[in-house]
């Protein structure tokens, strides 16, 4: 079972004398308010594959949706170890989010329809899907939706540099 609040701790080898760890709770506040994530997959031949995606931040875990037949969704099938990061893409502010986990398929679809309203009220209407059959149907077809509830964490605050690691 996943803990809620994880262990965290400052790596002071990778972090400014001044620093300080990043308390989850504002980790997790920006996880819930980033538009864009990159998830990082394995192919089955040890190759990787890095796509941006959007997702959404709800009920302790990060949700996203994709086709069965994409890369990413063959890539999980095979094994559901991934990486999802966000961030700020600059130097010197900002902090950059790394969550490290398995992607898990979800297909209850009580839990489904409270994701799909989660996308809609991040993302609009243009991210409105309906749930059937253990899935989110939209103008693109059938999405399967995976859970990544994080194992491990990280954040990379840059003001002053700070590496905070999250054990779940």
């Amino acid at each position: 079972m996943t803990r809620q609040e994880p262990v965290t701790e400052l790596d002071r080898r990778y972090s400014a004398e001044d620093a300080a760890p990043t308390p989850w709770g504002e980790a997790r506040a920006r996880l819930a308010e980033a538009e864009v994530y990159w998830l990082s997959t394995v192919r089955d031949d040890g190759r990787p594959h890095v796509t941006p995606l959007i997702a959404v931040w709800t009920e302790g875990a990060l949700y996203f949706c994709t086709g069965a037949a994409e890369r990413k969704a063959a890539n999980l099938a095979d094994n559901p170890c991934c990486a999802v990061t966000t961030g700020a893409n600059a130097l010197r502010e900002g902090v950059d989010l790394v969550l490290e986990g398995r992607a898990v398929p979800t297909t209850d679809e009580t839990l489904l329809g409270r994701v799909a309203e989660a996308y809609v009220r991040k993302y609009g209407e243009g991210w409105r899907f309906e749930v059937r059959d253990g899935a989110f149907h939209g103008e693109g077809g059938r999405a399967l939706v995976y859970r990544v509830a994080p194992a491990t964490g990280f954040a990379f605050a840059k003001g002053p540099y700070g590496q905070t690691r999250y054990r779940f």
